[in-house]
């Protein structure tokens, strides 16, 4: 393993972790919340004789930078740092991403983002759907249906913590006494079991920034969507006991993502850190279809060729 840092445009340091072969196919991690780059550690184990995988700390967590404003955590800013990352350690080709939670959400937009989209060749999202394909999937749940409006019941409860989080103070109080801690611990616990050894101790005591990610987002993200289309090959792993992130809010995104493959797996919301044989496996197959799909329409090969003439 190598590491390095990334900065940022605003000036913001990111501690980059690079594993494997750097003329491989290359894969980028993005961790959510409370976590950092750890999380991926048992993934990286099984793709690393395969791909470069790259793991950073977004910032806010681990080594990286901590900026104090809510506003240096907004959905651009992060767009920025991944395509930072991205221009970084593969500047040559596009790279793959595999995110999870708020690294989800911060990569669907990036994959959205003009201009910079084509330096992303594929994404596996776990547990963390679009900002602004929420605004627009909450609204949709409230038509006069059964099964739409159980939805919203349902997942409005399981998104209930995100409300705690906006509470100035007591937020981050909840994080320093080890209260979140301990709360996510019991949580992994009712999803999956025990989690791996020394798996998640102390993180969301350390990570209190994290809870800018929310507060800088969510409300003007979900009550003002935009429209993007994300038209990268992608797929979504939804966990079927996933607590917090439930199945159809993640998985209802054909309308704006339409090349994209929905897998409902057992585990629960850290399947990273539960499942990483299924989470290697499963991106694995995508960067493989990918990378396939993109060598046999490169200039100059018979089925670009033929593409041309049609």
């Amino acid at each position: 393993m190598s590491q390095r840092w990334v900065t940022a445009s605003d000036g913001v340091r990111l501690a980059v972790h690079e594993h494997g072969e750097p003329t491989a196919p290359t894969v980028v991690c993005v961790h959510g919340f409370p976590d950092d780059h750890g999380v991926w550690d048992g993934v990286v184990r099984r793709l690393a004789d395969r791909f470069h995988v790259v793991t950073y700390d977004v910032r806010g967590s681990g080594a990286s930078g901590v900026p104090r404003r809510n506003r240096d955590y907004r959905l651009p800013q992060l767009a920025a740092d991944l395509t930072a990352v991205a221009d970084a350690v593969s500047p040559d080709a596009p790279v793959h991403v595999l995110a999870h939670d708020w690294g989800s959400v911060q990569s669907w937009h990036t994959v959205t983002v003009p201009g910079t989209a084509h330096r992303f060749a594929s994404l596996t999202s776990i547990s963390g759907p679009d900002l602004d394909h929420t605004g627009r999937w909450f609204r949709a749940q409230l038509r006069p249906s059964p099964r739409r409006l159980r939805h919203f019941a349902l997942q409005s409860l399981a998104s209930g913590y995100v409300g705690f989080f906006h509470l100035p103070g007591i937020a981050e109080l909840a994080c320093r006494a080890g209260v979140l801690d301990a709360v996510t611990k019991a949580a992994r616990r009712l999803e999956t079991g025990e989690p791996p050894a020394g798996y998640g101790r102390g993180l969301a005591s350390r990570n209190r920034a994290g809870l800018k990610l929310y507060r800088a987002n969510v409300l003007p993200r979900t009550l003002r969507p935009r429209t993007r289309r994300a038209e990268l090959p992608a797929q979504v792993l939804a966990p079927r006991r996933d607590l917090f992130v439930l199945a159809p809010w993640q998985t209802e995104i054909t309308d704006w993502a339409p090349n994209t493959e929905i897998h409902l797996v057992d585990g629960g919301h850290w399947l990273p850190a539960f499942r990483p044989d299924l989470v290697a496996e499963f991106t694995a197959r995508l960067i493989d279809r990918t990378d396939r799909t993109r060598g046999a329409a490169a200039p100059g090969t018979s089925a670009a060729r033929k593409a041309g003439r049609e």
